[in-house]
C-alpha cells in the first residue's frame, strides 16, 4: 500500500498551464504503475493518463492527448501531470492513483486536488 498526496491544483485561465504533483510514501514507489484521473461536477470519474513503474510507457485519454504529459521521478517518489492548453472542460478534481505491477486495479488513491479553468 502507498499513501498519495496531490498538490498543485488551483485556478488557471483558458490556454494556461499547470503542473500537478503526487507524492507517494509507503512501499516501493517504483513497483507501482501510476495514473491520473479526474472527476468533474455531476460526472463520473474518468481516466486521464497513466505511466508504467519504470516510466517507460505512458497512455492518455483522447481528450487530453497532446496537451497533458505524465512523468515520474522514482528517486523523489513523485508523479507529475503537466497540463498545457487548458480548456474549461478540464475543470475537475484530479486524483492520482497507484496500481501494483501485474495487477489491474488501482487500489490506492489520493484525496484529490481541485483544478478550475476560467475563461
Amino acid at each position: 500500500q502507498v499513501q498519495l498526496v496531490e498538490s498543485g491544483g488551483g485556478l488557471v485561465q483558458v490556454g494556461g498551464s499547470l503542473r500537478l504533483s503526487c507524492a507517494a510514501s509507503g512501499r516501493t514507489f517504483s513497483s507501482y504503475n501510476m495514473g491520473w484521473f479526474r472527476q468533474a461536477p455531476g460526472k463520473e470519474r474518468e481516466f486521464v493518463a497513466t505511466i508504467t513503474a519504470r516510466g517507460v510507457t505512458t497512455a492518455y485519454a483522447d481528450s487530453v492527448k497532446g496537451r497533458f504529459t505524465i512523468t515520474r521521478d522514482n528517486a523523489k517518489n513523485t508523479v507529475y501531470l503537466q497540463m498545457n492548453s487548458r480548456k474549461p472542460e478540464d475543470t475537475a478534481v484530479y486524483y492520482c492513483a497507484a496500481r501494483y505491477r501485474g495487477t489491474v486495479e488501482y487500489n490506492d488513491w489520493g484525496q484529490g486536488t481541485q483544478v478550475t479553468v476560467s475563461s
